[in-house]
């Protein structure tokens, strides 16, 4: 629980006096710092780091503090308020990002985290062309997959496939042909919009995306031309 309160934003000694807290009810310092193995000093600085965040607060009981963590709904708030600033950061810089960046640039991403970034700029588009689709992709990119699906099948995206892999014929809304498994390899070509992203899926994924409309006019053709050759089965 202390890593997914980290992924909220919390610190890790934060984390520990919050989830202590829940633990233990209304506490002094010193109760806290013996149950959190902390020292009394990092116990002090957190909750008033905790407190500034309205997640502790305290009462004066014989001229000490007795700590206790507020409803937990408050984490939400915290979130929603973190999120709210930075659709306002986002905002000045995709106008910034758009006054200084390249028409026709080439990009390299490197990782599980780069290819989320690779997959989250499909969802832009309206349609998604894919040479090559992977069956090991589901497996790689493990539970971001299935968000990206459903993502992907609400925005009602059209999205067409051609593969060597019967087992991608369970994807939904997707139109799918079939080449020979002889074709198969790691490396697949997805096209969406002016980009053409070149993935070779492994352990460690690595994608070439290519934001040329000139490149990726030719990439669609290719396509094409693959898709009618294709077999539906």
């Amino acid at each position: 629980m202390e890593e997914k309160l980290k992924s909220a934003g919390l610190t890790n000694n934060e984390s520990k006096v919050y989830l202590t807290l829940f633990d233990l009810g209304p506490s002094l310092a010193g109760q806290i710092a013996r149950k959190a193995s902390m020292h009394r000093r990092s116990v002090y600085d957190t909750t008033e780091m905790l407190i500034g965040k309205g997640l502790i607060g305290y009462i004066i009981k014989n001229n000490r503090r007795l700590f206790s963590a507020t409803n937990p709904k408050r984490l939400l708030e915290l979130i929603k308020e973190k999120e709210d600033n930075l659709k306002t950061i986002v905002e000045d810089l995709e106008k910034k990002y758009e006054k200084t960046k390249n028409k026709d640039e080439t990009l390299f991403f490197k990782g599980i985290d780069g290819l989320k970034t690779v997959f989250e700029s499909q969802l832009d588009e309206k349609e998604i062309l894919i040479l090559g689709a992977n069956e090991n992709a589901s497996d790689i990119l493990k539970f971001y997959f299935n968000w990206y699906n459903k993502k992907r099948i609400k925005k009602k995206i059209t999205t067409k496939v051609i593969t060597t892999s019967k087992n991608l014929s369970r994807m939904k809304n997707v139109e799918i042909k079939f080449l020979p498994k002889k074709y198969e390899n790691p490396v697949a070509i997805n096209i969406y919009g002016d980009t053409t992203a070149i993935i070779h899926w492994s352990k460690n994924p690595q994608a070439i995306v290519i934001k040329s409309k000139e490149i990726t006019d030719g990439y669609k053709k290719y396509f094409q031309a693959m898709w009618n050759t294709a077999k539906k089965n």
